[in-house]
């Protein structure tokens, strides 16, 4: 390899004379394509670039973790390493942030330096600050690097505009869930039309602002595929046998999440939830009313569920409560069973005094029970 090197800079002494006394032999290795002996024991189909290797090891990377990821990058003769670290540094980015990004998506190295400026650009179009762009980088590198495609992130961003997003609309879409924008176009809009011919479906009147409606208060279903979403409709409408009506306005407010779903999680909680209510006295009715009333109850893992209603029995609360004030299932574990346990103290009636004292916020919550206490004590 020596020899080829000496003959390399022989061949091009003339350009290379001026500028070579800054550049190291190893900087001329990196652009250098050498084949590896065949007799060489270390040399493999595609050997990794040791100059790179070394490049990385400097900027704090990761290597192993790279070689589970992107192992093919390893290989590559050319690339922007130590412009993408200079360029994200520039914006703020610390030097592990830049570790940690290359670590995870190894192929950022790869974007050249106009495609860095330019996508950057297009970002903080909607976000207006590096220091949220680094952020999103920081939890999500593939978001930004995952495609190189920067005409079709300004069409993507030119498209959602055009439904009536709002730039907080977008800022979110892009701060959640930044796939949105690598997805193809095509596939944007394939999403928006079927959730158009969905608002159509269950009777709706207003298919666009439908579709702009569900896309602003789930920032993850432009990600997520049609064949979820039918799947989790047609469920809906056949389990708790929500009618068009119930459900359009389900999806429209508080339900709209559960298109969001996996379509296995959202009948294991229907069917858990169904099972529960009914062992607990309930009606098929009363299952339907808990869902419409709170659809929150199928966000929440089954056994969680569970255990929340268990707790509601033990402290004295009926079910046909629960149902007249679902949103008490909101609390948490540690905090419903805390106060359970302060309103038991005081021997509080619940069939006599309703819920309501649950949902009180904590301070109110605090006055209310020295007021319980001190009229215990007389």
């Amino acid at each position: 390899m020596a020899s080829r090197l000496k003959a390399f800079i022989s061949l091009h002494r003339s350009t290379l004379q001026q500028p070579f006394k800054c550049i190291t032999v190893q900087s001329l290795l990196r652009f250098y394509s050498v084949t590896p002996s065949k007799n060489d024991p270390k040399a493999s189909k595609n050997p990794e670039n040791e100059s790179l290797l070394e490049n990385l090891d400097l900027l704090g990377v990761d290597v192993k973790m790279v070689r589970r990821r992107q192992p093919g990058v390893l290989c590559r003769g050319f690339t922007n390493e130590q412009g993408l670290a200079q360029f994200l540094q520039s914006k703020g980015a610390s030097r592990q942030t830049v570790a940690s990004i290359i670590s995870r998506y190894p192929r950022a190295i790869t974007r050249s330096p106009d495609h860095l400026k330019q996508r950057w650009q297009l970002w903080k179009n909607i976000l207006q600050t590096d220091t949220e762009i680094v952020g999103i980088l920081e939890r999500s590198p593939e978001s930004f690097f995952r495609s190189s495609n920067n005409g079709n992130l300004e069409k993507n961003i030119a498209y959602l505009s055009s439904l009536g997003l709002s730039n907080k609309d977008l800022n979110r879409l892009i701060g959640t869930a930044p796939r949105t924008f690598s997805n193809s176009l095509e596939l944007n809009k394939q999403m928006v039309q079927f959730l158009e011919d969905v608002c159509v479906e269950l009777g709706g009147t207003d298919p666009k602002e439908f579709a702009k409606m569900i896309i602003s208060r789930n920032h993850y279903i432009l990600i997520r595929s049609t064949k979820r979403v039918r799947a989790n409709i047609d469920y809906m409408r056949t389990t708790p046998k929500l009618s068009d009506a119930e459900l359009l306005a389900l999806l429209q407010g508080p339900g709209v999440k559960i298109l969001d779903l996996s379509n296995e999680y959202l009948k294991n909680n229907i069917t858990c939830l169904q099972g529960r209510l009914l062992a607990l006295g309930c009606c098929q009715e009363d299952v339907k009313n808990l869902i419409i009333g709170y659809p929150m109850a199928l966000y929440i893992r089954a056994t969680t569920l569970s255990t929340k209603l268990d707790c509601f029995i033990k402290g004295g609360i009926t079910m046909k409560q629960i149902l007249e004030k679902p949103k008490v299932l909101d609390y948490g574990m540690e905090n419903l069973t805390a106060r359970l346990e302060e309103l038991c103290g005081v021997s509080y009636d619940f069939k006599t005094n309703g819920i309501g004292i649950l949902d009180l916020s904590r301070k109110r919550f605090v006055a209310k029970m020295g007021k319980l206490v001190n009229s215990t004590d007389e």
